[in-house]
């Protein structure tokens, strides 16, 4: 694994738990960490339990012995090692979003389908999808339960930047992010609208706008906290980011990302209505799905909770009894799972590279509208070379 901090900690605890709790097909190694920082590597290491520490990610995916490499670095770094860790016939599991700039995204599924002919595969860590309760809303939708799809809301709100002195971490700099609420959650959103409804997001019309522009420079922190430094520089990102999508089936989906929404923690919802009914999930309650069947007689309608611990659901019969609640690191264990029976099986993976891809191409459209005064923008649809 190439990065150890906050989704560092994540994958980690997703491969230590798959091989214990789920009947793998393969065996799983923690083989090498991989860092910049030999002493923040080697602390990490001897935490989550992996074998060896490296601050050379080059010389690592060139071991024989190192069958998957997982990358958990800023967007700036994922498509130069995805693709050498690719070319060099290593699987790779890459967190989302995909890259940074759809170019570097157009080149990682061009690398990923060459090496697919060899029997390589790889995934983008679009985790959420794997929450059990979010698979099966996937699963009803599939169904037929709400009917034809009619209209989405999603949103994805977090408050940890409201306070102005919040220091400058690399997720609020252009040249390691990409960009800033909208890649970094509302990438989530807008795959989690396309996983569960089958559809795709065609076109779209938003703005985006940074609420604070300048923050102090940080001197050290992990994932969503750190401690200031001295003097300010600049937010080269979005806070917000707030647009409209059109659907391939026709319908219109809104999405929301922020990180002012005061008081919401880690708050990613979304409902989807249909002319027979509707299904909504949130984070927050990420254990259950609220559903609304328009096909009962009226005095019987209303938003009924189903609670999505029963063994039949997706991911939950290896866990634990009924009513016995997962959480969120629990995703991560099941992204390991699908990954080892997708090699196991010379299947492809989900999402694939082509898939994230197609995300990348949805946030460029946004900021492309958002820099023409909120014109309609058609999503690109291209295959990049070697794809197709």
């Amino acid at each position: 694994m190439i990065g150890h901090g906050f989704m560092g900690a994540a994958h980690s605890v997703g491969w230590r738990q798959a091989p214990r709790v789920f009947d793998l097909p393969e065996g799983v190694e923690m083989a090498v960490l991989v860092g910049r920082n030999p002493d923040a590597v080697r602390e990490a290491s001897e935490h989550w339990g992996w074998a060896e520490t490296s601050t050379d990610w080059r010389e690592v995916i060139a071991r024989p012995d190192i069958d998957i490499v997982d990358i958990v670095t800023p967007g700036d770094s994922h498509a130069e090692i995805a693709i050498a860790a690719l070319e060099a016939g290593k699987h790779v599991l890459c967190e989302k979003p995909l890259a940074n700039t759809v170019e570097e995204a157009e080149a990682m599924a061009d690398a990923a389908e060459r090496a697919a002919a060899h029997g390589v595969v790889s995934m983008v860590g679009f985790t959420y999808r794997r929450v059990p309760a979010a698979t099966f809303l996937r699963d009803l939708i599939a169904e037929g339960v709400i009917g034809r799809v009619q209209q989405v809301r999603a949103a994805y709100r977090q408050d940890w930047l409201v306070d102005p002195e919040m220091p400058l971490a690399w997720r609020l700099q252009k040249e390691h992010a990409g960009s800033g609420a909208l890649g970094d959650i509302g990438a989530h959103i807008i795959d989690l609208t396309q996983f569960v409804t089958g559809q795709t997001v065609d076109a779209v019309t938003g703005v985006v706008e940074t609420i604070v522009s300048q923050r102090p420079v940080s001197a050290g922190g992990s994932g969503l906290s750190g401690t200031a430094g001295a003097g300010y520089g600049d937010v080269t990102v979005d806070d917000l980011a707030l647009f409209t999508g059109r659907l391939s089936g026709g319908a219109l989906a809104s999405f929301e990302a922020t990180r002012f929404a005061t008081g919401r923690k880690n708050a990613l919802t979304i409902e989807v209505s249909g002319d027979k009914g509707a299904l909504a999930f949130d984070l927050e309650d990420l254990n259950s799905l609220q559903f609304y069947d328009r096909t009962l007689p009226g005095d019987r309608q209303g938003f009924t909770k189903i609670l999505v611990t029963e063994a039949a659901h997706p991911y939950v019969a290896a866990w634990w009894p009924a009513g016995h609640m997962l959480g969120y690191e629990h995703g991560f264990t099941h992204q390991v799972v699908d990954l080892v029976q997708a090699i196991h099986d010379g299947a492809t993976p989900h999402p694939s590279f082509v898939e994230g891809l197609g995300v990348q191409r949805v946030l460029d459209a946004v900021e492309r509208s958002a820099a023409d005064d909120a014109a309609w923008v058609r999503v690109r649809t291209e295959a990049p070379v070697g794809v197709g």
